[in-house]
């Protein structure tokens, strides 16, 4: 036999139909038929399995051959046709009745859908050629076989056909009642079923058909449109809360994968426009170092030992006891730490940059078909990590800003407000500090408190001195700064002609987010509402987006503005 794939299966059709029963021919090849419905190409069945299915009896040999799906669909289709064909013709005198697809369905009082959905079931038919095209073609001995096994089926499937108005009316009438109390189209096709003594598939094929011509009052209407942005954020707000995905999937009629899918990208988002900053080191590169820095630091058991018996000086205040619980970190374990922060925010930034791209402008715009969720868990997992090394080096070096800031302490000042100064200027030490020239952080750090202080200490010192005194900084003295008019003219002609400059290199939205913002007034635009400048939610308003994305594309576009005044040289008073 010609056209099998599989030797086994050429094997079996020889078996079947030399030795096979003529009544058991059609049977047969109505099972595999049905199997033939079942079978997955990427999968692989078992030989005994196969031939149990089509005759009914389990094979001793061959226990572990197996056959792949692939050719094996081919195979089945092949079989099916190969016993049909052997079935035995009818006697010459004997005219049998044989009926096209169509005049079937018309026979049985049901549609050509249903046929084709029974003849995986075992009705039978068999392809032949009549004037000059292909058709399928059942014997009327063959449907009445069928009918009588399949009474019940049948005589349902013929009452969906006759279903009367004043039913179909009942039953979306009840449709329309589950729809509103929020049940989905499967639920209530079972209800209906139930309730009305007809197939499922009949409940829902009902409904969806209504839905069909009636699309204006559709009971369960198609809602697959794309969401906006706005409510993409609403959907992952309510989702951080605690709201079930399966309660937000009802909530805008979505599936709940399209309401994975819509959290994914929103929290993809956000990594994306997140700065990721970190002090790059060529060991970063290795693959083989990777183990060696996310290690615990070394000394790690004695560190957590004279942490435990770390006690608080007694002159020390409360409110500076747990700074005292924390011991100094040696500069060895201050250099696994640092490097250890910056590596695992160096392999977030890298996982990040497999679901986006950069512009030319050098800004990151998200690819929403490469985010995956495994991704996403493991940046934040990096992010997590990076940030409990980075509280521990903070938490390690605060009492130095206590140190720094009880220097010069004047009467009246408040020890509190300038430790507040100098933390802020530890966490950024922190994340500046480049690990690998070797110096040790306190040296570093010590120098950037001192800077700020030698900043804000003075404008602090000055406040309080005009508040007390009642000096104004109107009334001071100051040089003369006027100049004429026709000078003052000529620098703003000069710097509206450069603003305008670069307001024409951003796209049309980003450049009425910038005016909007600064409160710059186009030609013709409304002076008044612009000269104040507007809000981020006002802004969000305008344009229908939330005030966070206004806040991103405000970012973006500012950065772009940086890039092109840079790149060109454009005059900027």
């Amino acid at each position: 036999m010609q056209g099998f794939h599989l030797e086994p299966l050429r094997e079996l059709a020889d078996q079947l139909t030399r030795f096979s029963p003529s009544g058991k021919l059609a049977q047969q090849a109505a099972n595999a038929r049905k199997l033939l419905g079942e079978i997955r190409p990427d999968r692989v069945y078992p030989y005994q399995y196969l031939v149990w299915r089509v005759t009914g009896f389990r094979p001793d040999d061959r226990g572990r051959l197996v056959l792949p799906g692939r050719e094996l669909a081919g195979d089945l289709e092949l079989l099916a046709r190969l016993l049909t064909d052997s079935l035995p013709a009818l006697p010459a005198e004997t005219v049998e009745e044989v009926l096209t697809l169509d005049e079937l369905a018309k026979r049985l009082a049901v549609n050509v859908r249903t046929l084709r959905r029974w003849q995986a079931l075992g009705l039978t038919g068999k392809r032949e050629v009549v004037d000059g095209k292909s058709r399928l073609l059942f014997r009327w001995a063959e449907v009445e076989r069928f009918v009588a096994r399949n009474a019940a089926r049948v005589e349902r499937g013929a009452r969906f056909e006759r279903m009367e108005a004043d039913e179909k009316a009942a039953i979306l009438r009840g449709a329309k009642r589950l729809a509103g109390k929020g049940v989905p189209l499967l639920r209530a096709s079972k209800i209906l079923a139930r309730r009305y003594g007809r197939a499922v598939e009949t409940m829902r094929a009902l409904l969806k058909q209504h839905d069909r011509e009636n699309p204006l009052r559709a009971l369960y209407p198609r809602r697959t449109g794309p969401l906006d942005e706005r409510t993409k954020v609403e959907i992952f707000t309510q989702y951080r809360r605690g709201q079930a995905v399966e309660t937000l999937a009802k909530k805008y009629h979505r599936t709940r994968n399209s309401m994975y899918r819509v959290i994914h990208e929103v929290m993809a988002q956000k990594l994306v426009d997140q700065p990721i900053d970190h002090i790059h080191h060529p060991s970063f590169e290795d693959p083989a170092l990777e183990r060696e820095i996310l290690a615990a630091m070394p000394g790690a058991d004695e560190y957590e030992a004279r942490r435990a018996s770390m006690k608080v000086p007694r002159d020390v205040p409360a409110e500076l006891a747990p700074l005292y619980r924390v011991p100094l970190l040696s500069k060895e374990q201050e250099q696994h730490l640092f490097r250890k922060m910056n590596f695992l925010k160096f392999k977030a930034a890298k996982l990040r940059d497999t679901f986006c791209r950069v512009s030319e402008d050098g800004t990151r715009e998200l690819e929403p078909g490469k985010v995956r969720t495994g991704t996403l868990d493991r940046i934040n997992l990096l992010l997590n990590q990076s940030s409990e090394v980075k509280e521990l080096l903070i938490n390690a070096n605060m009492r130095l800003v206590v140190n720094i800031a009880k220097r010069g302490l004047a009467t009246g000042e408040n020890l509190f407000e300038r430790m507040s100064d100098g933390n802020m200027s530890l966490i950024r030490a922190v994340e500046k500090f480049d690990f690998g020239r070797g110096f040790k952080f306190s040296t570093y750090a010590s120098w950037a408190i001192i800077k700020n202080f030698s900043r804000s200490v003075p404008d602090e010192m000055q406040r309080r001195e005009r508040f007390v005194t009642g000096q104004d900084e109107v009334l001071m003295l100051s040089p003369d700064a006027r100049t004429d008019e026709q000078s003052i003219l000529s620098r703003q002609e000069l710097v509206a002609e450069s603003v305008n400059t670069l307001l024409g290199k951003l796209d049309p939205r980003e450049r009425e987010i910038i005016r909007m913002r600064a409160g710059i007034n186009p030609a013709g635009g409304e002076q008044a509402a612009r000269d104040r400048g507007m809000t981020l939610e006002e802004i969000g308003q305008r344009f229908g987006i939330t005030k966070e994305r206004v806040r991103q594309l405000h970012a973006r576009s500012m950065r772009k503005l940086r890039h092109i005044a840079s790149e060109q040289s454009l005059d900027l008073p």
